[in-house]
């Protein structure tokens, strides 16, 4: 097999470039460097890391188990781990299961109530009580085998977001400082001139309520980041920072821990099936059309931490009101 750059990886994958790279900080996959040549290439054995870790994300195997899963040997700790998230799904299926069974007890009363047109009152807190203490959860019977397709739709379907998931959030117009690197780690390069500015400014005192972005800015041939700090709109640029303007607009939010990039599709997945808001492509093309992550800070002035000072991040995807003409650049 051929060595693949990670642009191919991502394509074959259907997953980002910095979903892989976060990957590999974590320790759970490996890239290598070919002589004379600046970028970073996966051989046969990264590939099939990379598919190992997919296959366990959609079983909702959490980032640091799937760790311990890939690096145990022996596979006793992968025993332990599989088991335990087998009982935490049986407690979520016989919680779905009663609310289900509830859920039927109310049609069939209701639909009674209906027919004999009397108004019953099927959410009084006693009958509630008592239907619950005798219902009992039943256990879903699972087959041994199951296609990649079957748990590609499962997945899909447990993955699925609602409008209960996704706050709707409007910025107002903001100026930033922005920062774009461009090399292996982009990310941490951004981040390492982000804590000096703020060090530096004490940004914290001039601008309490101050918010961090950042999203892919790829060239052709690497892959980039870019990060935004607001500051007050009279602050002066400061190098290597460029000043910008970010106009108002309305953006679908949802919060991940850091790390779960995958979760972006989700997002996406959502908006795109939204029945109140079309999506809000902005330029430049290279932001990501627009979508954002919002890096949120542990603390006012913790920038030492492993994240940077920062352990969740809230993903932001750029909409409107379906009819509503958003004409809004970035400068």
């Amino acid at each position: 097999m051929e060595y693949l750059t990670i642009t191919e990886l991502t394509r074959m994958f259907n997953v980002s470039s910095r979903m892989i790279r976060y990957y590999e900080k974590m320790g759970l996959m490996e890239s290598s460097r070919k002589e004379n040549y600046a970028y970073r290439i996966y051989d046969e054995a990264a590939v099939k890391r990379l598919q190992q870790i997919i296959i366990l994300r959609k079983l909702r195997i959490p980032l640091k188990e799937i760790g311990v899963i890939l690096n145990d040997m022996e596979q006793r700790e992968a025993l332990r781990i599989m088991e335990e998230n087998i009982c935490k799904l049986d407690e979520e299926i016989d919680a779905l299961n009663t609310i289900r069974e509830i859920l039927n007890v109310f049609v069939i009363r209701l639909n009674e109530s209906v027919c004999e047109r009397i108004r019953l009152d099927f959410l009084d807190d006693t009958e509630l009580t008592a239907m619950i203490k005798i219902l009992k959860g039943a256990k879903t019977n699972m087959k041994e085998e199951h296609s990649a397709e079957q748990l590609n739709n499962a997945s899909e379907i447990i993955h699925r977001l609602t409008d209960r998931d996704v706050r709707i959030l409007y910025f107002p117009p903001m100026t930033v400082f922005s920062i774009h690197c461009v090399s292996d780690s982009p990310e941490n390069d951004c981040h390492t001139h982000l804590k000096k500015f703020i060090k530096e400014s004490k940004l914290w005192e001039i601008k309490p309520d101050f918010r961090i972005f950042g999203f892919n800015n790829d060239t052709p041939d690497c892959h980039g980041y870019e990060i935004w700090v607001t500051v007050p709109e009279n602050m002066e640029e400061k190098e290597p920072f460029i000043k910008k303007q970010i106009p108002q607009g309305l953006y679908g939010a949802y919060m991940i821990p850091f790390g779960a990039f995958e979760e972006w599709q989700w997002l996406y997945e959502w908006a795109a099936a939204s029945s109140e808001y079309d999506l809000d492509w902005r330029a430049p093309e290279n932001m990501m059309g627009g979508m954002l992550e919002e890096h949120i800070r542990n603390s006012l002035n913790n920038f030492d931490g492993e994240n940077n000072g920062m352990n969740q991040l809230d993903l932001l995807i750029p909409i409107r009101r379906k009819g509503a003409v958003n004409i809004n650049l970035y400068v």
